[in-house]
């Protein structure tokens, strides 16, 4: 009787921390590209990162190494656009691959994973800013927001992501010529459903452009902190 008094107790608590985790991740962009010898090993990071309910782990490939010999097919402008706009936000005037960017906030070489376990862990025991919630419905998702606890004055980006969860590239030139490579959670589209005041509950809607899986990220304008994530469902 006690032993089984003890397993349900334990698995309950498994199941709370389950749920904390997936209503509460820790979203971690890699900034990263085809054309970079040193980021395989941040590319592999984000392989395990997918597999984990606490994080949202979305690799966004940027197109300034396509210059020295391959044209990176999944880097996106607006993806090097971002992490240009995370370095002003931080003071920085140089960018780099591979960069991890942690809540919108922090940042460490892609391949520092103990590092990045120290942020993960530290954004995931702060308390919460606000929530959010996405139901999918065919091609549309409605995206409800929450303040919990926001600063006074700010405006906030309702941002809906998609992304495959895997891809792969044959690299014929450049730094890595002649490896076959497995890319996980790649970026494919961003788009803003709405902007946000962060006082009062609201509802955004948006129409989703494939069937491939999104999350939604709220985070303050102009490339500020991400103060709440969640995964469609």
């Amino acid at each position: 009787m006690f032993r089984s008094i003890v397993v349900t107790a334990l698995t309950s608590c498994l199941f709370v921390a389950h749920a904390a985790a997936e209503e509460d991740p820790v979203v971690i962009e890699l900034f990263t590209s085809q054309g970079c010898s040193s980021c395989p090993p941040a590319d592999r990071i984000m392989h395990d990162l997918a597999s984990r309910d606490d994080v949202i782990g979305l690799a966004l490939h940027v197109d300034y190494w396509d210059y020295i010999g391959w044209k990176d097919e999944y880097a996106d402008p607006d993806h090097t656009l971002r992490q240009r706009a995370y370095a002003r936000e931080a003071g920085r005037s140089m960018i780099y691959t591979p960069q991890m960017v942690i809540n919108g906030q922090h940042d460490v070489v892609g391949a520092k994973s103990r590092e990045l376990d120290r942020l993960i862990e530290a954004h995931s025991k702060a308390a919460p800013e606000a929530s959010v919630t996405a139901i999918r419905t065919a091609d549309e998702v409605t995206v409800d927001v929450t303040p919990v606890e926001l600063p006074e004055d700010e405006t906030y980006d309702v941002r809906i992501v998609q992304y495959s969860p895997m891809r792969h590239a044959s690299i014929r030139r450049g730094e890595l010529a002649g490896h076959e490579l497995d890319y996980a959670n790649v970026v494919e589209t961003w788009q803003i459903a709405g902007q946000w005041d962060g006082i009062a509950p609201q509802t955004f809607s948006a129409q989703l452009s494939s069937d491939l899986p999104a999350v939604v990220l709220v985070q303050r304008a102009d490339h500020g902190p991400i103060v709440a994530a969640a995964r469609v469902k």
